[in-house]
This record gives C-alpha cells, structure tokens and sequence, in this order.
C-alpha cells in the first residue's frame, strides 16, 4: 500500500510528464513559427519552451527520487533531491535569458547600424494567442496542485508556465507594434524579447530564493510550530512543549520537539507518551514525515 507522500509524488509525477508532452509540441511550433515567420521573440519563447522539456523532466525524476525511503546513507531520506532539482531548474531559466539578451542586443545594434530585419508574418499572432491560452490554463493547474502538495519543484515548474506565458504575452504585443507601427518600430521585436529576459531573471531568482531557504533548513512557519506545540499537550501526561523545530524536505516535514512530563513517572510510562505523541501529531495531517521527541522531566 502507497503512503501518503507516495501518493502526492506520484500524482506530481504525471503532471510533470504532461506538461514535457506540451512543452514539446508548443516548443517546436513557436520555434518553426519563429524562424518561417521572421520573429526573434517568438523564435525565443520557442527555445524556452523546449528549456521546460528539460527542467519537467528534472522535477520528474527529482519527485521520484525524492520518495525513495530513508537508507544508511541518507537517514533523513532523499527528499532534499526536489530541492536541488528546483535550483538546476532555475540555473538553466537563467542561462536561457542571458543568451536571448544577448541574442537580442546584437540584433537592436545591427539594425541600428542599418541592417534591415525580414518582416515578421501576422500567422505569427495566431501562435502566440494558442500559446498564450494553454500556457495560462497549465499555469493555473500545475500552481494549485503544487500548492496542494507542498512540492517546491513543482512550484518553480509553475512558474516557468507563468514566465512562458508573459513572454508570449510580451511577445504579441512586440510583434504587433512591429507588424502595425511604423519603421521606426521594427527592433521592437527584439526590446519586446528584453523586457522578457527581466521577468525569466525575476522569476528564477524567486525559485532560487525558496529552493535555497529549503537547502538551508530554514524554518518553514512559526504559526505551524505553534500548531504542532499545542497538538502535543492535548496527549495526557504531558506537562508541555518546547523546542520545536520544523524543516522542509521534498514533499514532507521533519519536526524536531521537547515535551516535558511529571519527574515521578518510570521510563516505561514516558516512553509510551512518547509514541502517543507522535502518533497524535502524524495523524494531524500537518505533512509530517519524521518527529524526533526530546522527554524532560517536570
């Protein structure tokens, strides 16, 4: 039988593989859109879009990793691996800006030095909408369900879907100013794929923010400690609770915790209190993985 964090892997799992068959099917149409039609933007939001195919398979396989069981090795389990996928994801969302930046830049230079760009095709639009439409729609549905599940990687994999689409977005209204304006527009293609490389470098630095914090087990909420605290002194024969430490790994939480009892019970009886207390606390669908319990006495 499948555990919880298994389940919650899974369903993960085959909306990554979704969205690697999207990606390649709007990659490899904004890209030969982008080249038949003579748009740098678009040519860019394809290449971007293909960049996805790699970093949902990274998250993939990262989320499958990341529910293998505790080993020898690795005690507190693999669950880190999500982590570390999310910061290659956003490595990679970085690099692919610098080379449409760069790419752009050489392009508003040459014009400026008089080289005339090809017209852009109208066809090119009709591509950017469907895009615009199904990226947004994935968004939407890969963002609540990375929310729903806890899934840092996944989150990033949503934002990725998010900066496709305000780049197809940026992307229509550059390739309308450039088709409808006058000649005195025709690089705004190219300013349009600029202003596109600031949202890619905002949101991979966002990604990199959270994934970094997880890294750093950085505690993941004073209101959820305060929650877990209070779970704890519901069980009879604890006194109270301290001490309490929470991080993130993967899908799931490890919690850290100090409950004090009465001085005058035996070990056996603290030892069982304990276990009711971590029994109370995994049952309380806090997406707690592993408790450590320090007993004191009172």
């Amino acid at each position: 039988m499948k555990s919880y964090l298994q389940i919650k892997s899974a369903f993960g799992q085959k909306m990554m593989l979704w969205g690697v068959v999207l990606n390649i099917f709007l990659g490899i149409l904004k890209s030969a859109t982008g080249l038949l039609g003579h748009s740098n933007v678009l040519l860019a939001d394809g290449i971007d879009s293909m960049v996805d195919v790699l970093t949902s398979l990274m998250t993939w396989g990262a989320m499958k990793y990341g529910t293998k069981p505790p080993d020898l090795d690795h005690p507190y389990g693999h669950g880190k691996a999500e982590s570390l996928a999310a910061i290659a994801g956003a490595m990679i969302l970085l690099a692919t800006g610098l080379i449409i930046t760069i790419f752009s830049i050489n392009n508003i230079i040459d014009i400026g030095h008089g080289t005339h760009p090809n017209q852009t095709k109208r066809y090119t639009l009709v591509i950017l909408i469907i895009s615009i439409l199904v990226k947004e729609g994935f968004f939407r549905l890969i963002f609540t369900q990375a929310k729903k599940i806890g899934s840092t990687a996944m989150l990033a994999e949503a934002f990725h879907y998010r900066s496709d689409v305000l780049i197809s977005l940026a992307a229509l209204i550059g390739i309308s100013i450039s088709l409808f304006g006058s000649a005195a527009f025709s690089c705004a293609d190219d300013w349009t794929a600029l202003l596109v490389c600031l949202i890619i470098f905002y949101n991979a630095t966002t990604i990199l923010h959270a994934s970094f914090r997880e890294i750093m087990d950085t505690q993941v909420s004073h209101e959820l400690e305060k929650t877990i605290l209070k779970l704890a002194c519901e069980v009879e024969g604890v006194k109270s609770a301290e001490k309490c430490r929470v991080r993130k790994s993967g899908l799931s939480l490890l919690a850290d915790l100090h409950i004090r009892v009465d001085a005058q019970l035996s070990v056996l009886k603290g030892h069982a209190i304990t276990h009711q207390v971590k029994d109370h606390l995994l049952k309380a669908n806090l997406d707690l993985e592993d408790i450590t319990l320090h007993l004191e006495p009172q």
